[in-house]
């Protein structure tokens, strides 16, 4: 069977997503779609709006046949090694192809700009030190480093959010030596960090958030989400009355850095230069979590980043932890749910993995799985009595949604 994979969050599955599956299909000719998706938190360092099983069962009702969960030590980073970490899963299934939306839409400009950074590669990690010495912060540095390399505007433009991740999965596929091809489809209408729709049937994700998070009802989003997300979304809210983010673990992280001395919050990782001790000071200061971003964030410190760290803060992860991460070798392939097309490709896959596969967290030990429960935990304690319980048997009981 020949497959297609893709790297999602699916925070919440929205008609863009259904747009990118369906021409990632088109474009690969595949048979399969296979998903390696986010956990309870996501790359910028937010809690899902809704657990790992609702988007799962979003996923699985919208056209992806394999489900497998990203983890949260990838999942949680810099998109270069969240990149590399998602498409380490995705060779170690033996994935014909990997599909992702961008700005530029043609593959070829991130092959040559692959190139041509790798052949620019000292000077350009040279004034990454650069910029980073003046004060800016990572992500900005590295694109102000590519704008003054002779012959950038000839390739590929890197400040552009999809662009980014897009030539990271690509780079990813030549530090892997991996047997996947790389295929790109243009985004449309809704650009990544829109916070307000500016389409009658594509919008971002961030903006869909916004809206429900603000409490809007469901019937406000209806045009820009399939009926199966719809559904799922109803029921999950139905359920738990709410949906998940910061404003519902803010107190907790208040909590652990108003009483956990500075010495012990700098081996957490993503803790430099003292930055452990300005989030405490704001901590003081602050009594929401928005307030407290507003207050930390500076010119060197993005909100993203600032966003992570507060997050390994509550999950207690430290560098020591993430260090085998940096490698971005995924050691283990744990899937979340799967359609019988699905099935009949881990069948065919089955004999020549190279890692081995989880199903049931419970039943596997690994110190990325120890992080996995941690946050899996912390991620609970977003909610209210009961449902408390209710995530946690989720975690430890549920065995992969099938179709």
């Amino acid at each position: 069977m020949k497959s297609v994979g893709v790297v999602v969050e699916y925070n919440p599955f929205h008609n863009g997503h259904l747009y990118h599956l369906q021409e990632s299909k088109k474009a690969t000719d595949a048979e399969v779609v296979i998903a390696v998706m986010s956990g309870s938190f996501l790359q910028r360092g937010e809690p899902a709006l809704v657990d790992k099983w609702t988007r799962t069962e979003m996923a699985i009702n919208n056209g992806v046949d394999l489900v497998i969960e990203l983890p949260y030590v990838y999942a949680t980073q810099k998109a270069e090694i969240f990149a590399k970490g998602a498409l380490s899963l995705l060779t170690s299934l033996g994935v014909d192809t990997v599909c992702f939306g961008s700005e530029s839409g043609q593959i070829e400009e991130f092959k040559k700009t692959t190139s041509f950074i790798h052949s620019n590669k000292k000077e350009y990690d040279e004034r990454i030190k650069f910029y980073m010495g003046q004060g800016f912060s990572y992500p900005k540095a590295t694109s102000l480093a590519f704008e003054t390399l002779e012959g950038h505007e000839n390739v590929l433009d890197l400040s552009q959010p999809n662009n980014i991740l897009g030539y990271h999965y690509v780079k990813a596929i030549q530090d892997l030596h991996s047997h996947i091809e790389p295929f790109t489809i243009l985004r449309t209408k809704a650009g990544y960090h829109d916070k307000e729709f500016v389409d009658t049937q594509i919008a971002s994700a961030t903006s869909i958030r916004t809206e429900l998070l603000k409490g809007r009802s469901l019937d406000h989003i209806n045009n820009y989400i399939p009926h199966a997300t719809y559904e799922a979304l109803h029921h999950y809210q139905h359920t738990y009355n709410e949906f998940n983010g910061w404003h519902n673990l803010y107190h907790l992280l208040r909590y652990k850095l108003l009483t956990t001395n500075s010495e012990d919050l700098s081996s957490i990782y993503e803790a430099e230069e003292g930055l452990e001790n300005r989030l405490i000071a704001m901590a003081k200061r602050a009594p929401s979590f928005q307030s407290f971003m507003e207050l930390v964030k500076t010119k060197r410190y993005t909100w993203t980043r600032i966003q992570r760290f507060a997050l390994h803060i509550l999950t207690q992860t430290t560098k020591e932890e993430m260090k085998p991460s940096l490698e971005g070798k995924a050691p283990y392939i744990r899937i979340l749910g799967m359609t019988k097309s699905g099935r009949t490709f881990l069948r065919q896959k089955k004999g020549s993995l190279s890692v081995p596969l989880v199903s049931n967290i419970n039943q596997n030990e690994h110190p990325f799985l120890t992080i996995e429960r941690r946050a899996s935990l912390v991620y609970a304690l977003g909610y209210h009595g009961h449902h408390q319980e209710n995530f946690l048997q989720k975690e430890y009981k549920s065995v992969p949604l099938m179709k």
